[in-house]
């Protein structure tokens, strides 16, 4: 007799003497016959259990609650009813662990918000475990679309003392006594005295360090958490949030938009190929064109254009947007979404940005107002990718720090690669979370990572 996940048992010809573990998602039947369905998170699938009532003791049959796990050991028999092709014939049944009826995942609709506030069960319903078994399905792919490419994963510090992205919205790390901060004469704190012996923070991006490493083993893509302290409360924002983020020696823009487009339909077509059950399932609950819209990515080119174009666009739409359209502005998710939703009706990947609302980091173009940046832009989502090819000129690169008065001291080392063998080089960042709302089909972005860290919460 041996043991097999549901996902295996369900793929198993009738006949086996077999052991199944699980929670117990429902519990059903009469004084003849008692129906268990079970659960162990392998595959959105129950397996259903088939007990004989008059043979089991009583008093353990009143055990088997919803949200108690069991060990059920019996015979793998055909179904009878439907939605399976075979059952467990029970013939003993050993309770692991009792749910009380003060189990919060009651056989009945949860909310959303109900869900959030028990993130720590919640990966036990069907929708959550569907969009975690998707989410380790678009880990791994990534790795694997990387590696086969011959890119190689450099781990980048969650620790850093440089501001990416020129925000500021960084998190403070320090071993200082929060009670008695140690300050300087000019009433300034005294960075010396605290662990690192300057002022760091939780890293907003790993794209600088990951520069380095393009510039000496050629193509590198990082995988990480990253944290931004804006205080955004919106579907799409997160405190704590995963990215991917490639650099490429020797890759200009054009390169650098092939490779996005790519490797996002890459992820969306073995998302398809291997998430079949969970993306059913998914697209029936809530999001019924999730499976088309999925497949409509990997058959379509993406549409190419310059912000330029883009604003000309939403100028002439006759759309009476939320927030002003001019040449300069940031692009806001409702712009994005008329270009991919309703103008183009595909994704769109944007360049040619104002320098203005870009990174430093950015390559001028020669018209001197704009850099080459690129968004790739996705029906539901708006900005799914943000890249650019890099400035790889020290003069330029020094003269836009010094426009946006950064702090040089910070950034020398990221320089140097300026400096020493300077190459064209290019790279992008996708947020993960952002692309699991994509292929998912969810509509917060709270809702496809197991425990969101939002502004006044930091639960579990």
């Amino acid at each position: 007799m041996k043991y097999l996940r549901v996902i295996d048992l369900l793929k198993q010809a009738p006949g086996e003497e077999v052991i199944a573990k699980g929670w117990v998602r429902t519990k059903r039947g009469n004084k003849n016959v008692t129906f268990i369905a079970l659960n162990d998170g392998s595959t959105i699938n129950n397996i259903q259990i088939v007990c004989d009532t008059p043979s089991f003791d009583e008093e353990l049959l009143k055990q088997i609650t919803t949200g108690a796990c069991l060990c059920v050991k019996g015979t793998l028999v055909q179904s009878q009813g439907s939605g399976q092709s075979v059952e467990i014939q029970a013939n003993s049944i050993e309770v692991y662990g009792l749910a009380d009826s003060t189990y919060p995942l009651q056989k009945k609709g949860h909310s959303m918000e109900f869900l959030r506030a028990n993130a720590h069960l919640r990966p036990r319903t069907n929708t959550f475990g569907a969009v975690f078994r998707i989410r380790h399905a678009m880990a791994y792919a990534i790795h694997k679309f990387f590696n086969d490419k011959g890119f190689c994963y450099l781990h980048t510090p969650l620790i850093t003392a440089s501001d990416c992205e020129g925000a500021g919205a960084m998190f403070q790390v320090t071993t200082m006594d929060l009670n008695n901060i140690p300050k300087r004469e000019d009433g300034q704190v005294d960075f010396s005295q605290d662990f690192f012996g300057k002022q760091t923070s939780l890293t907003v991006s790993g794209q600088l360090e990951g520069e380095l490493g393009a510039m000496a083993l050629g193509n590198i893509y990082t995988f990480g958490p990253t944290f931004r302290a804006e205080n955004s409360n919106t579907p799409r924002h997160l405190a704590e949030f995963w990215m991917i983020e490639p650099e490429m020696a020797f890759y200009e823009i054009s390169d650098n938009m092939d490779l996005a487009e790519e490797f996002i339909k890459y992820l969306v077509k073995y998302a398809l190929d291997n998430c079949q059950d969970d993306l059913l399932f998914l697209n029936n609950m809530f999001d019924k064109e999730l499976i088309e819209r999925l497949q409509g990515v990997i058959n379509t080119d993406f549409v190419r254009l310059t912000y330029t174009e883009g604003i000309e666009i939403l100028t002439n739409s006759g759309q009476n947007f939320e927030y002003p359209v001019y040449w300069g502005v940031d692009l806001q998710s409702e712009h994005e979404r008329y270009l991919v939703e309703n103008h183009f009706k595909k994704p769109v990947i944007l360049t040619d940005y104002p320098k203005d609302i870009k990174a430093f980091y950015m390559k001028l173009n020669d018209d001197g107002k704009t850099v080459r940046a690129m968004d790739v832009l996705f029906p539901k989502i708006g900005e799914i990718i943000g890249g650019s090819q890099r400035e790889e000129s020290l003069e330029k690169l020094q003269k836009r720090v010094d426009e946006l008065n950064m702090k040089l001291d910070n950034l020398n080392w990221y320089l140097d690669t300026r400096r020493y063998g300077s190459a064209p080089h290019s790279g992008f960042g996708l947020g993960f979370e952002r692309l699991l709302l994509f292929v998912t089909g969810m509509s917060n972005i709270r809702d496809v990572i197991p425990f969101p860290r939002t502004p006044k919460s930091a639960e579990f």
